[in-house]
């Protein structure tokens, strides 16, 4: 019989570190009710073959080296509504958590504790369910255990300067910490401290990951979302 059965689960995997990779691929490829439809070691490829085709499920890397993974999620979150979605990372902060999240992730599991349960993990995705890594399970209690009271509103998020936004565009296009300290007339040093301010007002880490974020709360135009 050529290619999958055609009630298999098809999975494309996103993740740019080869060996988890193929300890990836082999996983889903040893179970007989799933097979793997792509891999892709960057966002930009993901995203390309997202436009025009599907899959049942996706399994996201968050750490990739052109675009957030969450770029990728909330992509294939908005544009297949039918696709399960789970991220597979290092990442265990509760920030990264909350945001794969609310991006349309239905699962959360971290590299280290995952190999030949994947197969499982997914059916349960499909079924319904939401696996999380037991660590991950625990933050996500803590955050609604900690959320507001019913009926209050949760604080709103650290408001960016003036200037901060003024350097957030330019940095949503592309420019370097040199280039913005010319086009503003500051110090190199005191555009580092204000993108410093961004990631922590943010609660991101890279520079596509504010952009990406900062894009997502409408805090510059869409036409200025770029990666660097």
């Amino acid at each position: 019989m050529n290619g999958p059965p055609a009630a298999s689960i098809s999975v494309v995997i996103v993740e740019d570190d080869p060996s988890a990779l193929q300890r990836f691929v082999q996983a889903v490829e040893a179970a007989p009710d799933m097979h793997v439809a792509r891999t892709f070691v960057n966002g930009r490829e993901a995203l390309a073959w997202l436009e025009h085709h599907a899959a049942d499920v996706l399994l996201a890397d968050l750490g990739l080296p052109d675009l957030p993974g969450l770029a990728v999620i909330a992509y294939c979150a908005q544009r297949h509504v039918h696709c399960e979605i789970m991220v597979i990372t290092m990442y265990e902060d509760e920030a990264h958590v909350i945001r794969s999240l609310e991006a349309g992730a239905g699962g959360y599991l971290l590299k280290d504790s995952v190999s030949d349960e994947i197969p499982a993990r997914i059916r349960e995705l499909r079924a319904g369910g939401a696996p999380m890594t037991p660590v991950i399970a625990r933050q996500v209690l803590r955050r609604f255990r900690l959320s507001p009271a019913a009926g209050q509103a949760a604080p709103a998020p650290a408001l960016l300067t003036q200037r901060e936004q003024i350097v957030l565009n330019h940095v949503a296009r592309g420019f370097s910490y040199a280039e913005i300290a010319r086009l503003e007339g500051i110090a190199v040093s005191t555009v580092a401290s204000h993108i410093r301010h961004i990631y922590e007002k943010l609660a991101v880490h890279s520079r596509s990951e504010a952009v990406f974020e900062a894009h997502q709360m409408g805090l510059i135009d869409p036409a200025s979302f770029r990666s660097p």
